[in-house]
C-alpha cells in the first residue's frame, strides 16, 4: 500500500463564494494496477487536497476498504487476485457503504449496467481526463456526505460558475469551450501559484496525452486571446521554465 500524504496547503488568493472548507481531509481509496495510471491519479487527487491509499490487487483493497472509512474508491474492473467487480460485490455484502467510482475500458451498455448492478455508483470508460474523474469523485462525496463544493470561483474581476459553466470577466460575459474552462478553473483554483506544462497535461487531458505536442501552448495563447486580450491588468503570465500562473493584482 502507497499512502499519499497531504502536502502544505497551497497559498491561494481566490475566494470561494458559499462555501465553507470542510474540517476534515477526505480520503479516497484508488485500486488499479496499472503504475502508470494509479500515479496519475494519485498526484491528481492529492493535488485537489484530498488523502489517497492505493491497492495495486483486489484482495489488497479488500482489506482495506473493510478497516479504513473512505469517502469514496475509485476502482479497476481488471484486477489480479479479486476482479472490480467482485471486491465491489463482496464489500457491499460486508455492509460498506463507500461510493464507488468504476474506471474500465470496457465501453458498452451491458459493460456499465453490470457494473453498477453490481454495487458501482458510477462509471468512466478509459482513457478519461482527470478532470472528468475528479468532478465526478466530488459528485460522488456530495451525494454520501451531503458536503457542499465551491459553485463559484472568483480572481480578482474574473467570475467562474462551476454550474452553468459561465465566465465573467468586468460584468462582460466570456464564451469558453470545454478545455478552455477547464484549463480557466484550474489556474484559478491555483491563482498566484505556478503551474507546469505537466500539470495542465495532467488536468485537461486524459493520461495518454503526448507530451511532445504543443497544445497545452496552443490552449494557453486561446485562452489569453479571451480572458486577458480586451482587458487589463493582465492575468495569465508565463513563468519561464516552470509553467503559467494567473495573477490577481
Amino acid at each position: 500500500m502507497t499512502r499519499i500524504l497531504l502536502g502544505r496547503i497551497n497559498r491561494m488568493t481566490w475566494r470561494v463564494c458559499d462555501y465553507q472548507q470542510p474540517r476534515k481531509v477526505m480520503r479516497i481509496l484508488v485500486v488499479e494496477d496499472d503504475h502508470h495510471i494509479a500515479d496519475f491519479v494519485q498526484k491528481g487527487l492529492q493535488e485537489a487536497g484530498y488523502a489517497v491509499d492505493h491497492a495495486a490487487d483486489g484482495t489488497e483493497a479488500f482489506a482495506l476498504a473493510t478497516n479504513e472509512p473512505y469517502d469514496a474508491a475509485v476502482v479497476d474492473l481488471m484486477l489480479p487476485r479479486r476482479d472490480g467487480l467482485t471486491l465491489i460485490e463482496d464489500l457491499r455484502k460486508r455492509g460498506v457503504a463507500t461510493p464507488f467510482l468504476i474506471l474500465s475500458a470496457k465501453r458498452t451498455v451491458d459493460d456499465r449496467v453490470r457494473g453498477l448492478e453490481a454495487g458501482g455508483d458510477d462509471y468512466l470508460t478509459k482513457p478519461f481526463a482527470f478532470a472528468e474523474l475528479l468532478a465526478r469523485v466530488q459528485a460522488l462525496i456530495r451525494r454520501s456526505t451531503g458536503a457542499t463544493e465551491p459553485t463559484k470561483l472568483t480572481a480578482g474581476p474574473l467570475q467562474v460558475d462551476l454550474l452553468t459553466r459561465e465566465v465573467t470577466r468586468a460584468d462582460e460575459t466570456i464564451d469558453l469551450q470545454p478545455r478552455e474552462f477547464a484549463l480557466l478553473e484550474y489556474l484559478v483554483r491555483n491563482a498566484g501559484r505556478p503551474v507546469s506544462k505537466t500539470a495542465i497535461q495532467q488536468h485537461v487531458w486524459d493520461f495518454d496525452f503526448d507530451p511532445q505536442t504543443n497544445v497545452v501552448e496552443v490552449l494557453i495563447h486561446r485562452l489569453r486571446q479571451k480572458i486577458d486580450h480586451d482587458f487589463e491588468p493582465k492575468l495569465i503570465h508565463t513563468v519561464r521554465g516552470v509553467g503559467y500562473v494567473l495573477r490577481v493584482p
